[in-house]
């Protein structure tokens, strides 16, 4: 019988806030690319010294660097892990990243793989505390799962209500209570006008909240959910594929069994830390169905009292077929237009030739401004990402990352001025495009950095140390 009562402070590593971490993610993933592999011994330095740009002057301090490298990139995001050969590798979900720029689906898998109890705690201390106390649950499973049947019995759910009855709750922790009864208590104490919150006599909202609202606050990031401006938490129906596959995980425990390891003993400690981190650090099993549509950011929940009401964005996904991304469809349609506002006549020389292997570009446009290079070519390329926020310009430290194909960097080479690189953030609020002209010319004078990531070997007959054949043996 579920008794919400029953109360459990389970706390998860400390973050920072939405923007910080969708600003921070790239930088992350970023330096993590960049150094690794490498040896156990050199990555404190390594990741310090690279990460200390992202930070303001006051924070480069080793605490601060040592936190965003060992408890928010590592144990919370699982972006690197530490191997037993003795070196450090970027995990798959950090390749991932990297590859689809696709923040939402980063988190998305973060939030799959979270559970309770796991290895991202002191394992002498805290993992072993909750073993005593039998915590055994994939939280955010059992939160949507929750959500769900909530909106079927048109009954709201606050971040307060999560807090109390589900995050805080011993015995949903424990695996001892369903998404059903927890929803019964909710509408009999609705009913009742009875609003329980989160008590710790003598501690401030800060110890008794911060874990919870991070929770919630990653599920937000993964475009799962909206808080609203009365502090209801709903579902995104844009993502009801991804919601299903995490409702219907709620009864299963979670994937890593913790409770295999006897954690009193030492030796068996750090097998158990090698074991989480390398299992923490790969891709959970859904991770291919977890990619964000653009439309799937971009949808309002009006705050009405029976928060059943919702406005969904009448925009409609893309036909990706005759394009290489949504970022490229969208670029092709702006520059139609703004050519076709200038001179009807040129609107047709706007081409899609994203398809086209080995030129460089994405579309080829044409200049159409006012002078005598109104009807020269302009060759764009498109790089896009989604994430929640839109990044802030008049941030300083904000660094953004892109990798470019050599006959990229040629054609930016070639083209110069008439070649742009289009930027596209799909966000909450909607698309921003950050236009990057010239791209060649702020690479010469240092305002874009551009870094060999790869090598090509080319050899000849005098490179060959020896010749090794193999013959099939008769049967």
């Amino acid at each position: 019988m579920y008794d919400h009562r029953k109360q459990y402070r389970c706390t998860i590593i400390r973050g920072k806030s939405q923007k910080e971490m969708d600003d921070l993610l790239p930088a992350y993933a970023k330096v993590i690319d960049e150094i690794c592999p490498c040896t156990h011994e050199d990555f404190e330095q390594l990741f310090n010294n690279a990460f200390r740009r992202f930070l303001p002057e006051s924070e480069r301090i080793k605490k601060t660097l040592d936190n965003h490298r060992t408890e928010i990139s590592g144990k919370l995001f699982g972006m690197y892990f530490f191997a037993d050969d003795g070196m450090v590798y970027e995990s798959e979900r950090t390749q991932k990243y990297l590859e689809d720029n696709d923040q939402p689906a980063f988190f998305k898998d973060v939030c799959f793989k979270m559970q309770f109890p796991n290895g991202m705690q002191k394992v002498a201390t805290t993992v072993i505390e909750r073993t005593k106390n039998e915590i055994n649950i994939r939280p955010n499973s059992f939160i949507i799962k929750l959500l769900q049947i909530a909106q079927v019995a048109k009954v709201n759910i606050t971040k307060k209500a999560l807090g109390y009855y589900v995050l805080n709750s011993l015995d949903v922790l424990q695996g001892n209570a369903s998404p059903y009864e927890v929803l019964e208590v909710i509408e009999k104490d609705q009913k009742a006008g009875v609003e329980r919150d989160i008590k710790m006599p003598g501690k401030a909202s800060s110890y008794t909240h911060q874990h919870i609202n991070e929770q919630i606050n990653y599920l937000e990031l993964a475009n799962l959910i909206r808080i609203t401006d009365d502090k209801r938490v709903v579902l995104n129906p844009n993502e009801k594929e991804t919601l299903d596959l995490f409702a219907a995980a709620y009864k299963e425990k979670p994937a890593f069994d913790v409770y295999s390891y006897n954690l009193r003993d030492v030796e068996v400690r750090k097998k158990f830390q090698y074991d989480w981190d390398a299992y923490y650090a790969g891709l959970s099993v859904y991770a291919s169905k977890f990619a964000t549509y653009s439309d799937a950011l971009m949808f309002e929940e009006k705050s009405e009292s029976d928060g059943i009401d919702k406005k969904q964005s009448a925009k409609t996904r893309v036909n990706l077929t005759d394009f290489g991304d949504e970022g490229e469809a969208l670029i092709y349609e702006y520059e139609k237009t703004r050519v076709a506002a200038y001179s009807a006549r040129l609107a047709n020389k706007v081409l899609s030739l994203g398809k086209t292997k080995g030129i460089g570009y994405d579309i080829q446009s044409v200049i159409a401004e006012p002078g005598d290079e109104a009807e020269f070519v302009k060759y764009i390329e498109v790089k896009s990402t989604k994430r929640l926020t839109c990044p802030d310009l008049n941030d300083t430290l904000w660094i953004d990352t892109l990798n470019v194909t050599r006959n990229e960097w040629i054609a930016a080479r070639q083209h110069r001025g008439y070649y742009a690189i289009y930027r596209v953030f799909f966000t909450r609020q909607g698309v921003s495009v950050f236009v990057i002209d010239n791209v060649a010319d702020k690479i010469d004078d240092g305002r874009i950095q551009a870094i060999p990531m790869t090598y090509r070997f080319d050899f000849s007959s005098n490179s060959v140390d020896r010749l090794i054949l193999i013959r099939k043996e008769a049967d």
